[in-house]
């Protein structure tokens, strides 16, 4: 009986670095077909051609957490083992120190007259230089990073009359954002749709569903590069009536795209293997065979536990509405979701492992919850907030009635106007126009007051009643003194509470729309909050309208005249015929 074909490591004659992830089939060591080279953690054959070219773009392609080791060994900065902590870099060199703004000014300055990105500062050979001249200075490379950030971002909120005590910042989990919000000191929200896509990478990075991808991207890219192969599969599908849908590949910075693959995979299946055993194909499809009953096992358990992502995923990247109050409630129970069971298969197990773990981390600080809960207990469809425990509900609550009722307290404030600047403005105002965002401040603030007691009595003319009665029912009208502010807001609170929450099918906005007379503070600080997107994926989406815009047909346009069409064309709305 013949021995089964396994990989055999490389020989040692064959220096490059890539090697060690590729060998060669044989049935001994010293027995290899020299002819394919075999990837060691997908089994995908490459053609040998004698140099290493092909080898490391499949590397670089489809295992890009191990194409840091795929690069010459000559060319690798060897970093001192003995490298200091972030601790002791900044304490050692002060940023405000003279040869810290020396050293920021000349970067600067080759930034600036050599043509480079910004991003120069974060290539390896640049910051194996930086560290060599200064070893103390390697924050540097964040810190420009975040400066720059912060700077853009006052000069946006200039250009649109916003105060900086007002902006949020929206971003991925990249450590260079986290230091412009601080330097910003911006309220700051990462992004949901990242966190995912981080926590579903390191998933697909294992080894057994990276073999498994590797599998099925190998058939998927044989039928998108034969005409052939595609059109017998047209054929296969029209013969099992299955939908005519065309494969797909998987994109290594999308993690949703291989899910896509594996599901498409799994739905053409059939059509998959009766192309593959048809006599057209065999001539040409030698090399690729279907995967086993195992393999369609795995893929089907992959898909089958990667679902609630893809949903979560869906939903976060709705931009019609609010996203923020959704993180909370869906964070907890994806934990719960993926906390492995007893009953699951091990790559099932691990799956559900690698993403609790990583999900794990994320949006552990104390404000970034009180964010979160704030935004889904102003969300009527969550207000109850059945994922915290009794504590934090009280907490939230008493956090929100604070919050309504110091914006109730502003509003009375800057409704009174002090004794003497009556004619000062009225001197000020000689053409009778006013302020309108004051006025309307003011008056929501009287509103409020007014509604504290009882209505004015009318002066309407004596009736005959009171002729007859009034002697015995004249009674005082006293008027009741305005409620405080954290009463009302408790109040309101109170009330909001005891309304049915609002179906998940349905928008929260406009809820707020029909009933913000009923709970005035508690709409304002809605507006607040619902208005902060979950995601940066509308941004994302502004810069591929902006490349479809600027064109090589385009390509003189100004920026101002692109800013104008891409405002236009997210938000102009045509009116239906």
């Amino acid at each position: 009986m013949e021995e089964p074909l396994t990989i055999h490591p490389a020989p040692s004659g064959l220096k490059a670095s890539v090697w060690i992830h590729f060998g060669f089939h044989g049935r001994s060591s010293k027995h290899v077909d020299r002819t394919h080279a075999v990837c060691r953690h997908c089994h995908t054959k490459l053609k040998n051609c004698g140099n290493t070219s092909n080898l490391r773009a499949h590397i670089s392609r489809f295992h890009p957490e191990e194409a840091g080791w795929v690069k010459d060994d000559r060319l690798k900065p060897v970093i001192p083992p003995n490298q200091r902590t972030l601790h002791d870099m900044t304490t050692k060199l002060a940023p405000g120190s003279e040869r810290a703004k020396k050293i920021t000014t000349s970067i600067s300055y080759f930034i600036a007259k050599d043509m480079r990105p910004y991003s120069v500062v974060e290539n390896q050979g640049f910051r194996y230089m930086v560290h060599s001249m200064e070893p103390r200075r390697e924050l540097w490379m964040i810190a420009t990073r975040a400066l720059i950030c912060v700077e853009f971002l006052k000069a946006a909120a200039d250009e649109w009359g916003i105060e900086t005590h007002d902006l949020v910042l929206v971003t991925d989990n990249a450590s260079n954002m986290n230091v412009a919000a601080e330097l910003g000191n911006f309220l700051h929200v990462r992004c949901y749709a990242h966190t995912l896509n981080l926590a579903c990478q390191r998933a697909l990075k294992l080894p057994a569903v990276a073999r498994l991808l590797g599998r099925v991207r190998r058939i998927t890219a044989f039928f998108h590069r034969s005409t052939t192969a595609s059109h017998v599969l047209e054929q296969k599908q029209a013969l099992l009536e299955l939908p005519k849908h065309k494969l797909k590949t998987d994109a290594p910075t999308r993690w949703n795209s291989g899910f896509d693959m594996v599901d498409r995979f799994l739905e053409q299946q059939p059509a998959i293997c009766a192309a593959l055993l048809s006599p057209q194909m065999r001539k040409g499809a030698h090399d690729i065979c279907t995967l086993s009953e195992g393999d369609v096992s795995g893929a089907e358990h992959l898909v089958k536990t990667l679902k609630p992502m893809k949903l979560a995923t869906t939903t976060m990247s709705e931009e019609s509405m609010p996203t923020l109050s959704i993180i909370a409630p869906l964070h907890t129970q994806l934990l719960a979701d993926f906390t492995p069971a007893p009953e699951d298969d091990p790559m099932t197990r691990e799956i559900k492992h690698a993403i609790r773990e990583d999900l794990r981390k994320r949006y552990t600080s104390t404000k970034e919850k009180h964010t979160l809960h704030t935004a889904s207990c102003l969300d009527p469809r969550f207000k109850a907030l059945p994922f915290l425990s009794e504590d934090e509900k009280v907490e939230t609550y008493s956090r929100v009635t604070t919050e309504a009722a110091s914006s109730l307290e502003l509003m009375r404030q800057e409704a009174e106007v002090p004794e003497g600047e009556g004619d000062d403005m009225a001197e000020g105002h000689d053409d009778g126009e006013e302020d309108d965002a004051v006025q309307k401040v003011c008056d929501e603030a009287l509103k409020l007051d007014e509604d504290d007691g009882p209505s004015t009595p009318s002066t309407s003319r004596p009736s005959s009643l009171t002729a007859l009665l009034g002697q015995t029912f004249n009674v005082a009208v006293t008027t009741a003194e305005p409620k405080s502010a954290h009463t009302r807001a408790e109040e309101e609170v109170r009330m909001y509470l005891g309304a049915p929450s609002l179906p998940l099918t349905d928008d929260p906005l406009e809820w707020w729309r029909t009933n913000h007379h009923v709970y005035p503070l508690l709409a304002k600080l809605a507006k607040r909050y619902l208005c902060i997107p979950g995601t940066s994926v509308a941004a994302e989406r502004v810069f591929s309208t902006a490349g479809d815009i600027v064109s090589a047909q385009r390509s003189t346009l100004t920026p101002q005249h692109v800013d104008q069409l891409v405002f236009l064309h997210k938000n102009l709305v045509i009116p239906e015929l």
